[in-house]
């Protein structure tokens, strides 16, 4: 049994999109996969929300869960505290996360935002779910400007809260890359002290499952069951420019 704590370097990196990925390959691969959302917010009870995406794109074989869902776009505590539901601990996230595990090959537990974003008063966040796990962080991060100061914090408050961060990958590569973006093909592993593990194209998610599914493989790694090779992609990117 694996389980991968996915987290962000903030809001909108394709994070999602890379959830989807990593468990379309999986299953692909034959693996009962489950993805754990503990908490999504900006989105009614009526509306679908991430999980959702990941089932469009990734089959319905993927056993997903949401824990709690606040309809306000705002951290998981703030969204709470506004709407006056209840917050999630980080013991009942880690509880599911195991129960899920017991019976998959593979568990991805999707965070909200960054790792530092609250789930409660007491400031309990994604990173103390990790620990609790013992699992392996994966880092989604923006292409370009910007990323490496991101990248670099969440590696590093992950590594002192004593967490190990598998590997970044980049959750939305655009169609014309700038100076910046190819020029952090080679620096955002420095930053995360970690492998770069995938580029996703962005747009990924308007593609069909067959399409999503042939995106992923090239885009990740090995790792995850793909064919994605960093150096190869570098140089063939900055050629392209």
């Amino acid at each position: 049994m694996t389980m991968l704590v996915m987290t962000g370097t903030g809001t909108g990196v394709g994070k999602t999109i890379t959830t989807a990925a990593i468990a379309a390959l999986a299953v692909d691969g034959g693996q009962r996969v489950a993805v754990l959302k503990p908490a999504q917010t900006g989105v009614r009870p009526d509306e679908p929300g991430d999980l959702a995406d990941v089932r469009r794109l990734a089959g319905d074989s993927v056993t997903t869960l949401e824990l709690s869902r606040y309809p306000d776009p705002l951290s998981p505590e703030a969204a709470a505290r506004r709407s006056g539901l209840p917050t999630l601990d980080p013991g009942e996230i880690a509880q599911a996360a195991s129960d899920l595990d017991t019976g998959h090959d593979l568990t991805l537990i999707e965070g909200a935002g960054g790792l530092l974003v609250r789930f409660d008063g007491t400031g309990a966040s994604l990173a103390d779910v990790a620990w609790s796990l013992g699992s392996l962080v994966i880092i989604v991060a923006e292409a370009g400007l910007g990323t490496l100061n991101a990248t670099a914090l969440t590696a590093e408050v992950a590594t002192k809260r004593g967490l190990t961060v598998a590997g970044v990958i980049i959750g939305a590569w655009p169609a014309e890359p700038d100076l910046a973006a190819l020029s952090n093909l080679e620096d955002l592993p420095v930053a995360a002290g970690a492998p770069l593990l995938g580029v996703l194209p962005e747009g990924l998610g308007k593609a069909s499952p067959e399409e999503f599914l042939a995106a992923a493989r090239a885009g990740l790694s090995p790792w995850f069951g793909g064919e994605f090779d960093p150096e190869l992609f570098a140089g063939c990117a900055s050629a392209e420019k």
